[in-house]
């Protein structure tokens, strides 16, 4: 969360340059193209007041105890197979052969296995990107939107009815 509101502080200076109707600098608009990217937002330099909105859309925090509440419910407190095995917090997916742990479970003719990561941490990095970018949580994306706009804190109440889409 601390990396994303640094990013969200630069794109604010940003967006606030854009707003005016400046031109950004060679540095600001090679920085905003590399967070598009990220945030997989399209680019589009014509529209820097859209692709501007959508990021601030996206760049923002997830608030801790729902990070954490998640976790410990996909994870079963640390102890599934797939948090120890593979340091994966919240069965976040992957769809190629050996990128994760093939679940015992898995359907006939499923391809999908559990992401394997390197570190525990890794796994929350990800899973804040998927709630930031994915379609499927786009309704958490315009809660904490509103909030945002209503001057209200961002909690994990209030953003926990924008996960709908995450657990079968």
């Amino acid at each position: 969360n601390d990396r994303i509101l640094d990013d969200r502080k630069h794109l604010s200076r940003i967006a606030a340059s854009v707003a005016a109707g400046d031109k950004l600098s060679w540095v600001d608009s090679i920085w905003l193209q590399q967070l598009a990217e990220q945030y997989e937002v399209d680019w589009d330099e014509d529209k820097l007041p859209q692709v501007v909105s959508t990021l601030t859309n996206r760049v923002d925090i997830i608030p801790v105890p729902l990070v954490l509440v998640q976790a410990a419910k996909e994870s079963s407190w640390g102890q599934s197979r797939f948090a120890v095995e593979a340091r994966n917090l919240f069965g976040q997916h992957c769809f190629h052969q050996g990128c994760g742990v093939e679940p015992d479970q898995r359907p006939s003719g499923a391809k999908h296995e559990v992401r394997r990561f390197k570190t525990a941490s890794e796994s929350v990095r990800s899973y804040l990107h998927n709630l930031n970018t994915h379609d499927g949580y786009a309704d958490l994306r315009r809660i904490r939107q509103r909030l945002r706009e209503n001057n209200q804190d961002v909690t994990a109440t209030a953003l926990a009815n924008g996960l709908a889409f995450y657990s079968e």
